[in-house]
């Protein structure tokens, strides 16, 4: 995971997830990705034994000494890394998999992680998305946007609502926005139709663990001084029970996610459309536990185990 004294602890869905494990009496190890290597094929990392507490306002953790072991020793790894999505991330899920080889349930799945890509991978599945466009041509970008009146542009590779832009048919800055998001036609971007429905409905994440969804959204809605639903870039989280359409999205897209090994995925949702699919590391269940008087991570506990026992059973 990421260093976690920096984690905002009331909110952290990692925290979550350990304080779960460590509740069915599972030993916690802690690594991150600066402590991963690969010695002549063997995958291993220096581990810290970690114990968590509930928290927020004192000191959430203690660690243990750290010691080198292979990452074959351990029944579950949880790989929590936030993006960016770069060759560095690749080369993590690459230590993973040779992980995953040797017999360790790795969550989400390292060939998932490389394979999936949060915005590109929303295109297998046309019938559940807004009108979308992927490409570096910028004229490409201009005629979408002639087409859809109002559009959203975002980097394939960022989070957290990081550079992305609502721009209007007729905006002198459009070219200026599709030369920075391409550079100058050197990189793919993604152009989405806007959805107005994010202004009063905002942009729901559905949690999906293993295949089926929880039973509650987290609405992020945005301030009035900007268009970005993300609870990053300020936007006020509301919980919500899903409605039929949300249902019905789950319904073509959690199949999938279930047969590639993605136990704990986000679906971004705004106006009955998907607009992202989160595999690294969908967050909103501290939020979601606390409005709803549910826990989240364990139910992704119980997928874990059912994995686990599952493996156990195979000859």
């Amino acid at each position: 995971m990421d260093p976690i004294e920096s984690i905002k602890p009331a909110k952290d869905t990692t925290l979550a997830m350990l304080l779960a494990a460590q509740a069915r009496g599972w030993e916690l190890w802690y690594t991150r990705q600066d402590d991963l290597r690969l010695a002549d094929g063997v995958p291993q990392a220096r581990l810290q034994p970690l114990e968590v507490r509930d928290d927020p306002l004192h000191n959430w953790f203690d660690l243990g000494e750290a010691q080198l072991a292979p990452l074959s020793a351990f029944d579950v790894i949880l790989m929590r890394k936030d993006p960016p999505f770069d060759m560095e991330f690749i080369y993590t899920t690459y230590i993973l998999e040779r992980a995953e080889e040797q017999g360790v349930l790795v969550v989400n799945r390292p060939q998932g992680l490389r394979d999936m890509n949060e915005k590109v991978y929303t295109a297998w599945f046309p019938h559940c998305c807004a009108p979308t466009l992927i490409t570096r041509n910028m004229a490409d970008m201009h005629a979408f946007l002639q087409e859809h009146l109002r559009i959203v542009c975002k980097p394939l590779h960022g989070m957290g609502g990081r550079s992305i832009f609502v721009v209007d048919r007729g905006d002198k800055n459009a070219g200026v926005i599709f030369e920075t998001l391409t550079e100058y036609g050197s990189r793919f971007a993604i152009v989405q139709k806007y959805l107005p429905e994010i202004v009063a409905s905002g942009d729901s994440r559905i949690l999906v663990i293993d295949g089926e969804p929880v039973p509650y959204a987290l609405a992020r809605i945005p301030t009035a001084a900007d268009h970005r639903g993300n609870l990053a870039a300020g936007a006020r989280g509301e919980g919500r029970e899903l409605d039929d359409r949300d249902r019905w999205l789950v319904s073509q897209i959690g199949p999938a996610l279930r047969q590639r090994g993605m136990l704990f995925v986000g679906l971004d949702v705004i106006g009955g459309y998907v607009t992202e699919i989160n595999v690294t590391s969908p967050t909103g269940v501290r939020e979601l536990d606390r409005q709803f008087g549910i826990r989240i991570a364990d139910r992704l506990m119980d997928a874990i185990d059912r994995r686990l026992e599952a493996r156990a059973r195979q000859p």
